[in-house]
């Protein structure tokens, strides 16, 4: 299957804006080396050489979007704390739009990595996950209500920390019925949150949460395809984007198509932040006004750049362009047991 000229979409992707509302966090890397095991326990020791604070969960996918030239408003919750500081700061610094509700009942999340010689040791988690307060759910439909009115393409990036909540999502309903179908929702799930995602434009689901959700394995060659009807009947959502790893992605158009777009990734060395600039750079595609089919062929040639790095890495245009040049032509196929 020819695909359409995917370059000048590349270009076609300045300026355009996309809202992002879900978990922000700051992903910190530890990086070292090791060359002994600890006598205290039958662990590496590792000697630090280095340390970076990025953008992390939500925040990632916002910094997606900028680095492909877009315009991205982010909307969340942080804690009332340095980490929330930091985090606001390096949005900001990112050239992101924030429209963020400090909350100073929780902690800001974040992630830190130890990584040696190239693979993660461990990671160390510092979190709230509980409900939001009446108030700053609150605060978070007044700024819904707000940026809604400004953008006809909205990301829900949900990490289940709680900004993804049933008042957040028929808020984002209510915005789209009023807007009409110019406006899309895009979901990037958690399998916890799924009753959630009702009647939702696109859901971009990985191996397992899609295999969570609904509720079997996805096992074989056909079992991306029995997943699928399985989503499709749950949550009656428009069209759905299964990433697959090493196999690409599963594409159904609509409950009654599919097909399989193979992985451009000619090295793997940390899938960490994939799924962020596959919706990413979906979102951002079709506020360019692409078709579903060319949107998903470019957001997994980004996602084939950003898994060769160490890190939540992100796409430019002209490491997209570079990879299209040496793959111009996917060989974009149906999907086996598709309808």
């Amino acid at each position: 299957m020819i695909m359409p000229e995917l370059l000048p979409l590349i270009d076609q992707l300045r300026g355009k804006r996309v809202m992002i509302v879900g978990d922000v966090m700051l992903d910190h890397y530890t990086f070292g080396t090791v060359t002994r095991i600890s006598p205290e326990a039958p662990v590496p020791v590792v000697a630090v050489t280095d340390e970076q604070f990025l953008l992390g969960g939500a925040g990632n996918v916002a910094r997606n979007i900028v680095a492909l030239g877009g315009e991205a408003t982010m909307i969340g919750v942080t804690g009332d704390d340095a980490d929330g500081d930091m985090l606001t700061e390096m949005l900001q610094r990112a050239s992101v739009n924030t429209a963020l509700v400090h909350d100073d009942r929780r902690r800001t999340t974040r992630k830190t990595r130890l990584i040696a010689q190239n693979q993660q040791i461990v990671r160390v988690d510092r979190e709230h996950t509980g409900e939001l307060g009446q108030s700053v759910v609150g605060k978070l439909l007044e700024l819904l209500a707000q940026e809604g009115q400004h953008h006809d393409i909205i990301i829900v990036s949900d990490y289940g920390k709680g900004v993804i909540n049933p008042s957040v999502m028929v808020a984002l309903k209510a915005i789209r019925q009023n807007r009409g179908d110019r406006v899309k929702i895009l979901v990037d799930p958690k399998p916890m949150n799924y009753n959630l995602y009702h009647g939702v434009d696109i859901l971009t689901p990985n191996t397992n949460e899609a295999a969570e959700g609904a509720g079997i394995p996805c096992r074989g060659e056909e079992g991306p395809a029995r997943v699928g009807r399985a989503l499709f009947k749950r949550l009656g959502c428009k069209s759905l984007l299964i990433t697959l790893g090493a196999k690409g992605m599963a594409l159904f158009p609509t409950a009654e198509s599919g097909v399989r777009i193979p992985t451009f990734a000619r090295k793997v060395f940390d899938v960490t932040g994939a799924g962020d600039t596959v919706i990413a750079t979906l979102a951002l595609s079709m506020a360019a006004g692409a078709d579903l089919l060319q949107a998903a062929v470019l957001a997994n040639h980004a996602a084939g750049i950003v898994v060769a790095q160490v890190g939540a890495a992100t796409p430019t245009p002209e490491a997209l362009r570079e990879a299209i040049a040496a793959r111009p032509t996917p060989p974009v196929e149906a999907l086996p047991g598709a309808v």
